[in-house]
């Protein structure tokens, strides 16, 4: 997915010069299914804000139906700000899977063996009085 994801955020920066129409179709195409991929990914790990911003991104760029804004000067800061925002949550990503594998590095530490481990017994209490008592 990163390297995807770098892919399309320097896809947007090219997107700044002056090319051929068919390269900002395959912009968009390609846009859209990062924007499609981080969406997918933000909504299962439950952070709203980052799928707001990509859910705009994918409207914005999607091939089906398309949003012509017809002067190349509105588009340049569009394409700078989702290039800049893929490699935002790009690096976010990277940080997110550090701390992670720290925190599984921890825990493999001061965990015990399995045959080290004390084994737990579940003690059965009668609340009733016997006979006996």
């Amino acid at each position: 997915m990163k390297p995807f994801l770098t892919f399309c955020a320097l896809c947007c920066f090219i997107g700044i010069f002056k090319l051929p129409i068919e390269y900002y179709t395959f912009l968009r195409i390609l846009v859209s299914a990062g924007a499609l991929l981080v969406l997918y990914h933000t909504i299962t790990s439950r952070q709203p804000y980052f799928s707001i911003v990509f859910l705009a991104i994918l409207i914005l760029f999607n091939p089906v139906f398309p949003i012509y804004l017809y002067r190349k000067n509105i588009w340049i800061p569009i394409d700078t700000i989702t290039g800049i925002l893929f490699l935002l949550i790009n690096f976010i990503e990277k940080q997110v899977l550090e701390k992670e594998e720290e925190i599984t590095e921890e825990t493999q530490e001061y965990a015990l063996p399995i045959h080290q481990r004390a084994v737990a017994k579940d003690r059965i209490i009668n609340p009733q009085k016997t006979k006996e008592q």
